[in-house]
Parts: C-alpha cells; structure tokens; sequence
C-alpha cells in the first residue's frame, strides 16, 4: 500500500506584549543606516535582478484556498522541482499560477480591454 507523506504546519500564536517581548536577531541600526543602491545590490545577489515590467504580476489580497488533486506530471518535469528542495508543489503551483496570468493577459489584449 503507497501513503503519501503529509507536510503540516503549526502556528504558534502570540499576543502582541509576547511578541513585542522578544528580543529581535536583526541589526536594525545596519539596516537603517543602508541607502536603497546598497539594499537593492544585496537585493540583486541574494535574489538576482527584477525582470522587466515585474510589476504588472504583482497581486494584491488573498490567495484562493488550494484544493488537492491528483496530477499526472512527465517524470523529468517532477524530478526538476524535486531537485530544487523542499517545496516543489508550491513552486509547481506558482509557474501554473503565472501562465494563467499570462495567458489573461493576453486574453484581455486580444479582446481590447486594455
């Protein structure tokens, strides 16, 4: 019998004195004290380089809840994704997310709503 492994999360939930509590990690007089050229150089090494137009895909409110299905996928596009870590269904998720972006896009072009 095959099971599939399940990934769950748990939330610790913290009131805002028991956050406000804790003692931050980060070296916010570093981060103050960065120009924006500096933060988007480490921006561009860490992340690499904004496409053009990037900001046309951004989406503002919630995501849809994901609804689980069962997809059959070529073994050499599975292993690509796997190969990249933990994740993979996310990431599978987000570049099907980005075609039917895309692709309305195109749709609302081609019908001349823009």
């Amino acid at each position: 019998m095959k099971t599939d492994a399940v990934a769950r999360a748990v939330v610790d939930v913290q009131s805002v004195d028991e956050l406000a509590s804790q003692r931050s990690q980060s070296d916010w007089k570093k981060a103050e004290a960065a120009t924006d050229a500096e933060v988007e150089r480490l921006a561009d090494e860490e992340d690499g380089p904004l496409s053009e137009g990037w900001e046309s895909t951004v989406e503002i409110g919630l995501p849809e809840p994901r609804q689980a299905i069962h997809i059959r996928l070529d073994a050499s596009v599975l292993r690509w994704f796997k190969a990249h870590g933990p994740g993979y269904q996310t990431r599978i998720n987000a570049v099907l997310r980005a075609f039917v972006s895309a692709r309305k896009r195109e749709e609302k072009t081609a019908a001349g709503s823009w």
